[in-house]
């Protein structure tokens, strides 16, 4: 079983370990800045581009928050921002009209925190690729889980020493291969090759 951090339409690395094995979602952990909680990137016109999903800062006596506890600031719409921004960069994708209809719902719900965006935006890929979401959910924090620990994919700063074959992008003559997207970039372009390209990927971990 896997151990893995929410994220908002997690990438290409975070997926090829979630086909892979069961997987149990970390939700005891505290909220850390730069990083895929709140962040995915896409590839537009001008090459890799942050989808950021804004927070509202809140501390606790101890001067940290609790991941679960986060709040998305919905003071302006940034949703229709990331689907007008998903629109442009897709829309002549092979799959973007195949898939659009079960995507953009998620930009026309409001949603108070920023665990369950990102729970729900990983249950619509499931759904379009025909896997299964999991629903178990850690009960406390563990420095050294008995499960097999990615949770260090979270962390964006962090490359990923990862291979994989290169899939044609919309953009891809232009900037070249942009590796480790958000899964929407493959999903919008290999449609339902993905889960199969996605078993090809080979992860190392950092300590190995």
């Amino acid at each position: 079983m896997h151990l893995l951090h929410p994220a908002y339409f997690p990438n290409i690395a975070f997926f090829s370990v979630f086909i892979n094995d069961k997987t149990i979602w970390e939700t005891q952990d505290n909220f850390q800045k730069q990083t895929y909680r709140n962040r995915a990137y896409i590839c537009t016109d001008r090459g890799r581009h942050m989808l950021s999903i804004p927070i509202i800062h809140g501390k606790t006596e101890k001067g940290r928050q609790l991941y679960k506890d986060v709040k998305i600031d919905n003071s302006y719409s940034w949703q229709r921002q990331h689907w007008r921004t998903l629109e442009t960069a897709y829309r002549t994708s092979p799959f973007f009209e195949f898939y659009e209809d079960e995507i953009k719902p998620i930009y026309e719900k409001k949603f108070k925190f920023l665990m369950d965006i990102n729970l729900e935006s990983i249950a619509l890929i499931c759904e379009a690729l025909q896997l299964q979401m999991p629903d178990a959910k850690t009960s406390t924090f563990e420095l050294n889980p008995k499960e097999e620990d990615f949770r260090f994919l979270i962390n964006a700063k962090q490359s990923v020493n990862y291979t994989a074959d290169h899939y044609t992008q919309v953009f891809g003559e232009r900037h070249g291969f942009i590796p480790n997207t958000s899964i929407l970039d493959a999903l919008f372009n290999l449609g339902p090759n993905t889960v199969s390209y996605l078993k090809q990927v080979q992860i190392k971990k950092p300590n190995d």
